[in-house]
């Protein structure tokens, strides 16, 4: 049986980031992915967004990963050379009501030590964006956009140089936990065993039902998980905004945003559609056109111009969520030695956004908790 001295399951981008944290500290290190490619998962379906920090409660781990790793991220992006816009946000109010609640974001992003958000008026609001209607935003000159892919293997490149390993179609079907090491048994074509001092659960989507495989890990420390797929709509045409521009947030997410990739192109989404799937292959990620009516409804609150039938079909993904439907989003949960007894093994659980800009600071947090 081989032995390392860290596992990693999962090489979406935390995973990677995780695994890289690990490569960079001396450890000997392997990241395990059951699909044939680095981040298939939640981590090449999203926004691609590098968030500021704004929303989440105040001491939560979403909002002060988020901070630190948005501080950490775009210095790392640019030694990397991978290609990134601090392009900025317009978190907009469409009617006089919603201008209390500007006020109360901008208050609890100062508390999570978000200083540089302004609002801006009407006026101000029409030079920077003509087509926009609002009766106020607040403007995130920190918020980015990102090629997430292009981090990825900038990450996968840090864990190699530094003597660490990717190993694709590695599925892992259990974990033997013991007092000294772990035994990680993975499948694929050729089923092996792996012994690590320190394994870590960072499964994304499927982290709750591998956390079910773990021998020595009690049940309750396996949360039910729930699955809310969000789809997007593309532009046909260019879009007149160089900002992305947001409502105000909604239940169990942000609402139907506009966000722009780095050629400019628009693209809109994503909405919340909660879904039961029983594995990875069961997913359906097809986009339903039907749903382009609730979008195009959505959109116009702030921008009336857009034409009828102007948007297609792009893409989904899916975010891990351990609320159900009509509940308060919950935190991120790094559940380690402290939570479960178990040594060596920490297990990662509702991993959605902001998890691609907190990904350093969350690797960091992981790292910490199992070498401290």
């Amino acid at each position: 049986m081989d032995a390392v001295d860290a596992v990693v399951i999962g090489a979406g981008v935390v995973g990677l980031a995780i695994g890289r944290a690990f490569a960079l500290g001396g450890f000997e290190t392997v990241v395990l992915e059951r699909a044939n490619a680095i981040g298939t998962g939640t981590s090449s379906r999203n926004s691609e967004v590098l968030h500021a920090g704004i929303y989440y409660p105040s001491g939560s781990l979403k909002a002060r990963l988020c901070v630190r790793g948005r501080t950490q991220l775009y210095p790392y992006l640019e030694s990397h050379g991978v290609a990134h816009r601090r392009c900025g946000k317009l978190l907009v109010a469409t009617a006089a009501a919603q201008r209390a609640g500007l006020a109360s974001i901008q208050a609890q992003a100062a508390r999570n030590g978000v200083q540089d958000l302004r609002l801006l008026e009407v006026p101000e609001l029409r030079a920077l964006e003509p087509e926009l209607s609002a009766v106020a935003a607040l403007h995130s000159p920190s918020t980015g956009i990102v090629d997430s892919h292009a981090l990825m293997l900038a990450l996968q490149g840090d864990l190699e140089a530094n003597g660490g390993a990717l190993a694709l179609v590695s599925p892992v079907l259990g974990v033997v936990c013991g007092a000294a090491a772990h035994v990680v048994k993975v499948g694929g074509d050729a089923p092996s065993e792996l012994q690590a001092r320190i394994v870590v659960n960072a499964a994304g989507l499927w982290a709750p039902a591998l956390a079910t495989l773990i021998e020595g890990l009690a049940a309750p420390h396996a949360p039910t998980p729930r699955y809310a797929k969000g789809n997007y709509f593309s532009l046909a045409g260019r879009a007149p905004f160089s900002h992305l521009i947001y409502p105000v947030p909604e239940e169990a997410g942000l609402g139907v945003h506009l966000t722009l990739d780095l050629a400019g192109q628009a693209r809109f989404g994503p909405d919340v559609e909660w879904i039961t799937p029983d594995s990875a292959d069961a997913i359906d990620y097809r986009v339903d056109p039907e749903r382009a009516a609730g979008f195009e409804a959505a959109i116009r609150r702030y921008w009336p111009g857009l034409r009828a039938g102007a948007l297609q079909p792009a893409y989904s993904g899916v975010r891990p969520k351990l609320q159900a439907p009509g509940e308060a989003a919950h935190d991120f949960v790094l559940q380690g030695p402290a939570e479960h007894g178990v040594r060596g093994l920490v297990n990662l659980y509702g991993i959605e956004s902001p998890g691609l800009t907190a990904s350093l600071a969350l690797a960091d947090e992981v790292v910490s908790r199992l070498t401290a």
